[in-house]
């Protein structure tokens, strides 16, 4: 019997039990929508995810994307699978009804989305890229670029991506080259012709749909044409692949050429592009140069980006998760079906006795229950800050909003990284406990290993993310969204201790809690930027641990509370969500103060070593 993509009583329990999404559903943005509504989304999800996701996942990996003289030629299954999630409504979840969409709760959709991820991350690309491209352009696009670009992506019949990095810049992007000149307005706006390279675009040429919706990021030169050095100078534009036709159909070919395939050592089923812009291989209206549209105003492209750019840490997040999340599952059932090894009983083993499943081997429930504590607080997490960003739109309390906003921005990198790195070692743990085997192609988890692989790299490694934490959302901050998160964290820690099971780990987490903060207030008054971010990638690390603890237990709390009136065939569903948490508390929770050490003692071990010494 296959494995489930997702544990749905799992999501049941963070979806109601523990975030409260009925009272959710209960806002005015979301009436008509209850939990037969959000049933049935995740129910479509799963099948959907099921039948047209999962079943490409090893031939999407075998038989990657192809350049072709005519562009880029992808899996037929691939095409399908996209063009299904599209008539299923399901790019249109999030998106305001005025638009065509169906107004669903950030969390219901972070929800669903997690099922396809889980079944076939790479092909789940596409559709993630969409949306977050088609929200940029309806939150600050003119009215014409909604109708031209983000009502058809939302429709399915263009899909889009977002172009940052380029060859010699890579995440600097104050350092990018692309230049985009003044081309006059026309019913799209101000008009650009845009020259340069972008490395790294994840769906960035495809046959899925006849037209790709870009959004790029140039600089406009001054008047004697040199480029605004640092981030200030970036602006956005959208540059499609095919040009506005007639209704319904793309017009003239633009300046956009793919140069080349990155071959990757996993997502391979999403394609990932070198390309050149305006180097004339198209000349639109007779003549080189890509054709673009700002969106926003001139130097106002980072501020604008980081909207698309943040929504993708998160997905990030919740693609390193649900990778982790689906190897555990994978694993739970092999150790559940793979005789070996006999007990021990006595002070030795019955030869005479028949092997057992793995899973009643100690060694082999360490590693499940690592797993289990891994994937289920990243799940937590990335869910939790869904919700916030339902709260940040959706709140009655402008003070709430607020709130919502501030702790939504301190934990985005940490929802971003700690799944993507965490993720990674549930699936290195999946192996391990497929022996042998897990290290063949013939068993998936290999391959989810490999996927995962990319998820700190990408969108900001775990070093930037590290400094984003650090340098910008704390210090720069002065510890303000720090305290309001610590208020939330003491709540917890106030209610843990009335209930027997989770009141020694509320004081635990305490203790923990008190010495981040207590760190981070003596890094505020360090004068030398440098020493005090020199050991940010531990910081992030002890942060990120000490965010999952508080989740585990606040989930904890529900557990123990669903417990006493749960029906006698859900009380192991109960129970493990409390071994879980006291397995975090002893094992994990302890790594905080080694990755702290180096910060509070402003080591410079690593950051003053002399390179000719390495």
């Amino acid at each position: 019997m296959a494995a489930p993509i997702i544990n749905r009583q799992d999501l049941d329990f963070l979806l109601y039990d523990w975030l409260g999404l009925e009272a959710l559903l209960e806002r005015e943005r979301y009436a008509g929508h209850g939990r037969e509504t959000v049933n049935a989304v995740l129910d479509l999800s799963e099948r959907l995810a099921a039948e047209k996701f999962l079943t490409h996942y090893k031939r999407a990996d075998q038989e990657e994307p192809e350049l072709r003289p005519g562009g880029v030629r992808v899996l037929p299954e691939i095409k399908e699978a996209v063009r299904a999630y599209a008539e299923a409504g399901l790019l249109a979840a999030p998106f305001d009804s005025a638009l065509g969409g169906m107004q669903l709760p950030e969390l219901v959709h972070t929800a669903s989305m997690a099922h396809f991820m889980a079944a076939n991350i790479a092909t789940s690309a596409y559709p993630m890229l969409t949306i977050g491209n088609a929200r940029l352009i309806a939150s600050f696009g003119t009215q014409e670029q909604i109708e031209g670009f983000a009502r058809p992506e939302i429709e399915g019949r263009m899909l889009g991506t977002m172009c940052l990095s380029e060859p010699q810049a890579g995440s600097s992007l104050a350092d990018i080259r692309t230049r985009a000149v003044p081309e006059g307005q026309d019913h799209l706006g101000r008009r650009f012709r845009l020259t340069g390279n972008k490395m790294w675009i994840s769906a960035g040429d495809h046959d899925i749909t006849p037209n790709i919706v870009h959004l790029v990021l140039a600089k406009v030169p001054a008047e004697d044409g040199s480029l605004v050095p640092g981030t200030k100078g970036i602006s956005i534009f959208i540059v499609p692949k095919f040009l506005p036709g007639q209704p319904g159909e793309p017009g003239e070919r633009n300046d956009v050429a793919v140069a080349g395939l990155n071959h990757k050592m996993g997502y391979r089923g999403t394609v990932n592009c070198l390309f050149n812009l305006g180097e004339g291989a198209h000349r639109p209206a007779g003549r080189a140069g890509a054709v673009g549209w700002l969106v926003g105003e001139v130097g106002q492209g980072l501020p604008i980006m980081f909207h698309m750019m943040n929504e993708a840490r998160i997905a990030v997040g919740l693609g390193g998760a649900m990778l982790g999340y689906r190897g555990y599952l994978l694993s739970l059932q092999y150790a559940r079906e793979r005789c070996q090894g006999r007990p021990l009983s006595g002070r030795g083993k019955d030869p005479s006795s028949p092997p057992i499943p793995i899973i009643e081997h100690s060694d082999i429930r360490r590693m499940m229950l690592a797993q289990k504590s891994y994937v289920e607080g990243a799940l937590a997490l990335v869910l939790f800050c869904a919700r916030l960003l339902d709260e940040e739109t959706t709140a009655a309390d402008p003070a709430a909003r607020e709130e919502a906003s501030a702790l939504l921005g301190l934990l985005t990198p940490v929802a971003k990284t700690w799944p993507s790195e965490w993720g990674l070692a549930a699936n290195d743990l999946a192996i391990q406990i497929h022996g042998g085997y897990g290290y063949t192609r013939d068993f998936h988890v290999e391959q989810l290993y490999r996927d995962n692989r990319l998820n700190p790299i990408h969108e900001g490694t775990t070093g930037i993310q590290a400094l984003d934490l650090l340098g910008r959302k704390i210090l720069r901050d002065r510890g303000i969204a720090l305290r309001r998160l610590g208020e939330r964290i003491s709540a917890t820690v106030r209610r843990a201790e009335t209930g027997a099971a989770p009141a020694g780990r509320a004081r635990q987490l305490a203790r923990c809690w008190a010495r981040i903060a207590d760190l981070c207030e003596a890094l505020l008054t360090t004068n030398d930027d440098a020493r005090a971010l020199a050991n940010a990638t531990p910081f992030l690390s002890a942060f990120g641990h000490a965010v999952v603890g508080w989740l585990w237990l606040d989930q904890a709390i529900a557990a123990e509370c669903a417990l006493r009136v749960a029906e006698p065939g859900r009380a192991n569903f109960y129970n493990g969500k409390l071994r879980a948490c006291r397995f975090f508390f002893e094992a994990e929770l302890p790594r905080i103060d080694t990755w702290l050490g180096p910060v509070a003692a402003l080591s410079d071990t690593a950051a003053a070593m002399p390179p000719e010494q390495f």
